[in-house]
């Protein structure tokens, strides 16, 4: 009796093609090649879609969150900067071309960390990250840069990508 493939006469013909090693290994590098290139372009472009906006003047924050900044503001902050965000004896103004132009081509980042490590004066470190971002949005939005769709986010790294900029590009 015969067994299949153990005792069945093998068909005649050239045998299976295979590719040489060294071959092979490149047909499979290039395969790891776009396999990765492929990966890194998602990556890229879902990282970009979270850095997309580049200045103030993009709509970094949402109104939202400036409607809560600003209940945070008249809180914790209007005692030293004033109802009108104009500053003080000892404090300067948050709105206006004093401001403006003290934070231009800095970055929103550099903003969000003197709030979030020096305010309230009185009580240094004592707000959230998340009411430094809210406070930060309705600072932008007084000094009528315009809102958008996202949140301003609470992460130092993606604030440091949008940069302030008192007159439109």
């Amino acid at each position: 009796m015969l067994r299949q493939g153990v005792d069945t006469p093998r068909r005649a013909g050239p045998p299976p093609r295979t590719l040489p090693p060294h071959r092979a290994r490149v047909r499979d590098g290039v395969g790891l090649l776009r396999a990765s290139v492929a990966t890194w372009l998602v990556v890229g472009v879902a990282a970009v879609g979270l850095t997309a906006a580049a200045s103030v003047w993009d709509g970094v924050y949402t109104d939202e969150q400036a409607k809560r900044g600003e209940t945070i503001y008249y809180e914790r902050c209007a005692g030293c900067h004033g109802p009108e965000l104009e500053g003080g004896d000892m404090t300067p103004a948050l709105t206006g071309g004093a401001f403006t132009s003290n934070w231009n081509d800095l970055t929103v980042g550099d903003l969000f960390e003197r709030i979030r490590v020096t305010m309230p004066l009185d009580r240094p470190r004592t707000l959230s990250r998340q009411q430094s971002a809210d406070v930060l949005a309705f600072l932008l939005k007084a000094n009528r840069w315009p809102a958008g769709a996202a949140e301003l986010p609470r992460e130092l790294e993606p604030l440091k990508e949008i940069r302030i900029e008192a007159i439109k590009p």
